[in-house]
């Protein structure tokens, strides 16, 4: 096995292309995932490492680092996509959904990162090239949210452990982020919301999954970029 890249919540949507895309150039992949889509089963039966992963408990994120540290022993990459979308108005528990966002967003990217450097490093040994991390963070990093306070926050403080994380393992390894806004729609967003949403950029459209794997290939062919955020936004700033 070459080094793999590590892709958390890779069981739907975006982590799910990001798979696939790298299944496609006969990479070698690992996943995560929490809910055990019949995804995760073809992504088996295509060679892909799959690794059952609860990030909501400190004791889940320590127990994925152990098994992540028998399957291999170097990483090409790590792309921090596992994700959570709850908002105040779903949670009224305030300090626990704060504390939720936290160690999903910023807590366990913060742990793999320190914990599993040396796996990284161990590629970029062999290979005498940069390996990479790289965060998923949102558009709202830049704007915050009135809906999303928590979520906000929490994606706030992955994009600033990018900035520390690049320092700290430069040169040897990469970090940087990807900040989305819309990407692609859930099955049950109806045609009021859609419209809505398309208008809040300037280029007004459902880009697709493509568009971050096009990112995220380009910071990995990259041997220079590092400390950055790409916005991913249609120009939604502008509007």
């Amino acid at each position: 096995m070459t080094s793999p890249i590590l892709i958390t919540g890779a069981g739907q949507r975006i982590g799910l292309a990001l798979a696939q895309h790298y299944i496609a150039q006969g990479k070698d992949v690992i996943i995560t995932y929490r809910t055990r889509h019949d995804a995760v089963d073809k992504l088996e039966q295509q060679g892909v490492v799959c690794i059952y992963a609860d990030f909501s408990t400190d004791a889940g994120i320590n127990t994925f680092i152990e098994t992540l540290n028998t399957c291999t022993r170097s990483l090409r990459a790590i792309v921090h996509n596992a994700s959570s979308w709850d908002c105040e108005s779903n949670n009224p528990d305030y300090a626990e959904l704060f504390d939720n966002m936290m160690r999903i967003h910023a807590k366990t990217p913060y742990l793999i990162n320190m914990m599993c450097a040396e796996l990284l490093l161990a590629h970029q040994k062999v290979t005498e090239t940069p390996a990479d991390i790289i965060h998923l963070t949102d558009y709202v990093v830049e704007t915050g949210s009135p809906k999303h306070l928590a979520y906000a926050a929490s994606k706030a403080a992955l994009e600033n452990l990018t900035k520390s994380f690049s320092a700290k393992y430069a040169p040897n390894i990469k970090v940087n982020s990807v900040a989305p806004s819309l990407i692609i729609f859930n099955e049950h967003d109806d045609e009021q919301y859609r419209a809505k949403t398309l208008k809040k950029s300037l280029m007004g459209i459902e880009p697709g999954c493509q568009e971050i794997i096009n990112s995220i290939d380009l910071l990995l062919q990259s041997h220079y970029i590092t400390g950055r955020s790409l916005p991913i936004d249609g120009g939604r700033h502008l509007k």
